[in-house]
């Protein structure tokens, strides 16, 4: 069973549309009057797309959209069926044990125009773009596992649209950089693909929780031999200073902009303080010099909240002075 999937109660009368899936084999379902209740899998059965079109039983519609009719019909009984508002998913099948192929899955009743790109502002490289009929799905690329560091972030924005009166959805934005340590724990049957894949909700808030890294675990996971399961690959241990200076990353920093020099040592910190987590560090040092200041409030916005920073502050000022700043890892 999927979100977006049509059952029928087992001990009753009622259909719905499966609205999300809960933990020890529960379910919620919308049915009439978009009532949501819990419902265990056992007590529920998919309807199949046969026996919808074969009997086509009306049902109620969801109280956020209206009834679907003809213009020219507004007078007399009409019926419509609930909606499945949710279920957007990216989806990483495994080709081989260094290849993914990246799906975009569409299992709402929504027509999708869509557009999916990497990267960020002001460089973003379009990847796909179209429409996603309902419960279909389009094959982007294929992405390499020795390259995750490089995939970069990606950002999916689509519109809602069915060809029905009906109160206007908010336009779906989600951008996403995936971790390591959490993306190959991510695994399970895809949509529409019916098959196994790394798949990650779009239009749920929490489809993408960070989870908080163990070592211990990736480095037991690397050793782990699998057919079906994409090798991890550990980023390199990270000095335990790090001179984040544009002049230390870059020898073209001299025509670069002050923005895209910014970005580089953003992106700089990111990567060594993952790796620092991933590799179990206690703590690490960036070096971001005092100037005006404004890298090292981008670096104390970043780490402030950090559920992998147990806390932060200026290092060794008798050294930098205020130039530098200890993070204490978890």
């Amino acid at each position: 069973m999927n979100i977006g999937d049509r059952v029928r109660l087992v001990h009753g009368r009622e259909e719905g549309i499966i609205t999300k899936v809960l933990p020890n084999n529960i379910v919620e379902v919308e049915i009439e009057d978009g009532f949501r209740i819990p419902v265990k899998r056992n007590e529920a059965v998919v309807i199949s797309e046969l026996e919808q079109k074969v009997f086509k039983a009306p049902v109620a519609s969801s109280p956020t959209f209206e009834p679907q009719r003809s213009i020219y019909d507004r007078v007399g009984p009409t019926t419509s069926d609930v909606l499945s508002n949710k279920g957007i998913y990216m989806a990483f099948v495994p080709v081989n044990d260094r290849e993914l192929s990246q799906y975009i899955i569409n299992n709402t009743d929504w027509d999708l125009p869509f557009m999916l790109s990497v990267g960020t502002d002001p460089h973003h490289k379009g990847l796909a773009s179209g429409i996603l009929k309902p419960k279909t799905q389009q094959k982007v690329q294929h992405v390499l596992v020795p390259e995750f560091e490089n995939w970069g972030t990606f950002t999916f924005q689509a519109f809602y649209y069915r060809p029905a009166f009906m109160q206007l959805k908010q336009p779906l934005i989600k951008s996403i950089k995936f971790r390591i340590n959490t993306f190959f724990k991510n695994k399970q049957k895809a949509p529409i693909l019916n098959q196994d894949a790394h798949l990650f909700q779009l239009d749920i808030e929490d489809s993408i929780n960070p989870v908080k890294i163990e070592p211990e675990k990736i480095v037991e996971k690397m050793f782990q031999k699998s057919s079906s399961m994409p090798t991890l690959v550990i980023p390199p241990k990270p000095a335990k200073v790090v001179d984040l200076h544009i002049e230390e990353l870059s020898d073209d920093y001299l025509f670069m902009s002050n923005r895209q020099m910014l970005e580089l040592q953003l992106s700089t910190f990111e990567k060594q303080f993952e790796a620092a987590i991933a590799n179990g560090m206690d703590e690490i040092i960036f070096i971001h010099g005092v100037g005006n200041g404004v890298l090292r409030n981008e670096l104390h916005k970043k780490l402030s909240g950090h559920k992998n920073v147990k806390y932060f502050e200026d290092s060794q000022k008798e050294k930098f002075g205020y130039g530098a700043t200890k993070v204490k890892i978890k």
